[in-house]
């Protein structure tokens, strides 16, 4: 058990520091290493514990709560929430020192990742080709929205704000930060008192505990076409992650501070090639780290049969 507690706290902490970033979700991580239904699968069961409580059945709250997979979600918590505290502040740094080339290497990363979504999808049929390209184009195009700072939010928008941006801890392409901030409600959050931030909790667990109910649901029925709407979010995210002008941005600590990552200008050539090369050596390297990721765990695998 110790051992595979460990494997999940580094595959949390490759999680939580793609977070830090603003074009880029802890679920994408999840789904190049092949934990990605293991994580939805776990966060409903969280969700079932939730609803049998709120229903009264404290005992079968209990005994679903036992049968959580304590062994995989905690060690992967606690990895989401080290690099988080240990990364923020030097990954700002580098965002705002090398923006472009942070930004070019993480492009590089989902651009490997969509390579890796697309392989995993065995029906390309126009169906799926189609949902891919809208889903995609819908992204790109929500992704250069940015909302001005809403003044003195209600308590209901602090609850809403809080079920939505939460479903990007689970979806790959987006931040929630990201989120935050196309509503308007990043400097709300930042600097919430403490019933406004209860109240987003609130609304997190429920939106959190909702959707991947229903996330689960649909890769249960439809697989296939989920996954191509993944990677179309995923293609459509690559426009926060588009290196020129001003990289992905940083998220300031000021609250009135927005992010400026989503101007789109076409660089020099001395720009784009150096940019490039970044991105393929991100890619590159992804592609080879997740070819002996899975390589090992097949050779394992083969040792036990």
């Amino acid at each position: 058990m110790i051992p595979q507690a460990s494997k999940q706290f580094v595959r949390g902490f490759f999680m939580g520091s793609a977070d830090i970033v603003p074009g880029v979700s802890g679920g994408t991580v999840a789904l190049i290493l092949g934990i990605y239904r293991t994580l939805i699968n776990t966060i409903r069961d969280g969700a079932g514990v939730l609803k049998l409580a709120v229903t009264g059945d404290i005992k079968g709250a209990l005994e679903a709560f036992k049968a959580i997979d304590w062994w995989f979600i905690l060690p992967l918590g606690v990895g989401v929430i080290t690099a988080l505290a240990a990364l923020r502040g030097p990954m700002k740094g580098l965002l705002e020192d090398r923006p472009e080339g942070i930004a070019a290497v993480f492009t590089g990363f989902v651009i490997a990742s969509c390579v890796l979504v697309w392989r995993a999808i065995s029906e390309r049929d126009a169906t799926r080709l189609a949902v891919m390209a809208g889903v995609a184009v819908l992204a790109f195009w929500l992704l250069g929205y940015q909302s001005g700072a809403l003044e003195a939010p209600g308590l209901i928008v602090f609850f809403l704000v809080g079920s939505v941006a939460i479903c990007a801890m689970i979806l790959p392409g987006i931040s929630g930060s990201f989120i935050l901030l196309m509503f308007g409600m990043y400097g709300a959050v930042l600097g919430g008192e403490v019933l406004q931030l209860a109240v987003f909790g609130v609304g997190a667990i429920i939106g959190l505990a909702l959707f991947s109910s229903v996330l689960n649901w649909l890769l249960d029925s439809f697989e296939q076409t989920v996954m191509a709407a993944l990677l179309g979010l995923m293609i459509g995210s690559i426009r926060v992650l588009w290196p020129w002008p001003n990289g992905v941005g940083v998220i300031s600590d000021d609250a009135a501070e927005g992010v400026k990552g989503t101007d789109l200008l076409w660089p020099s050539g001395s720009q784009l090639a150096g940019g490039l090369a970044l991105a393929s050596v991100a890619a590159v390297a992804t592609l080879v780290l997740v070819h002996f990721s899975q390589a090992g765990g097949q050779s394992q695998k083969d040792r036990i049969d």
